[in-house]
């Protein structure tokens, strides 16, 4: 009996969203494979048009594609029978890798740059999720910055008693201490254009002990779409 009181009790929205995931693929994979037929088939040749048709549908069949492999990722998370990998590596290292890999807003002349601590945010977990859910958080604040602003990703370590955390703001320079300072608010992760994206990269984050929240924006009661701070314990 105390084993069985041991054991997560299965998750409803895992199980829903595995179910989703079931579901959804196979006549995804049917409309793929029928568009490929039809682009292979030298009975009946196409047009022009309805290549460029076909082209679009197979683009929104990777689409779908894509989104089911998003929930299917979340379901994962959401299980607390599914165990992440655990491997060593400084988070602060990565921030600074991830975010010189990411181009968002590049046309736009939106800038960002790393600051703070350059490591010492020892970690043991899910090196590619963490890496995937930082570029995904810091994607989402660029996008919502003015043409030519200057984005800061500063790295900070704080200590309550034995625990040490480590910190990430992602603002704009002059609004990383007040993104610090003031009260926590929900960070909004329904947003167009990113897929599923933003609610893996919380579900990551809160599986390796950790949260995501934004300062309040202008607008009271809301959240900041522009600013985003990140908090795990670290040793």
């Amino acid at each position: 009996m105390a084993d069985q009181d041991a054991t997560p009790a299965p998750n409803t929205y895992s199980q829903l969203f595995s179910l989703a995931v079931h579901e959804f693929r196979t006549p995804v994979s049917v409309v793929g494979g029928y568009l490929r037929m039809l682009q292979r088939d030298t009975e009946t040749p196409l047009g022009e048009r309805q290549r460029k048709m076909i082209a679009e549908a197979e683009k929104s069949c990777a689409r779908l594609v894509s989104l089911i492999g998003e929930l299917s990722e979340i379901a994962k998370l959401e299980d607390p029978l599914v165990t992440l990998k655990e491997e060593a590596f400084d988070l602060f290292a990565v921030l600074r890798e991830v975010a010189g890999e990411t181009r968002e807003a590049d046309d736009r002349g939106v800038q960002l740059k790393t600051r703070g601590a350059a490591s010492g945010a020892a970690l043991k977990g899910d090196l590619v999720r963490i890496h995937g859910a930082l570029g995904a958080l810091l994607r989402a604040a660029l996008r919502e910055q003015q043409d030519n602003a200057t984005v800061v990703a500063e790295c900070r370590l704080t200590r309550d008693g034995a625990t040490k955390t480590a910190v990430i703001v992602i603002a704009k320079d002059d609004e990383v201490e007040r993104a610090l300072t003031a009260a926590p608010l929900l960070f909004d992760e329904k947003r167009g254009g990113l897929g599923l994206a933003l609610p893996i990269a919380r579900r990551v984050i809160e599986r390796h002990g950790g949260r995501v929240w934004s300062p309040p924006s202008e607008k009271v009661g809301f959240g900041s779409k522009s600013s985003v701070v990140i908090s795990i314990p670290v040793a």
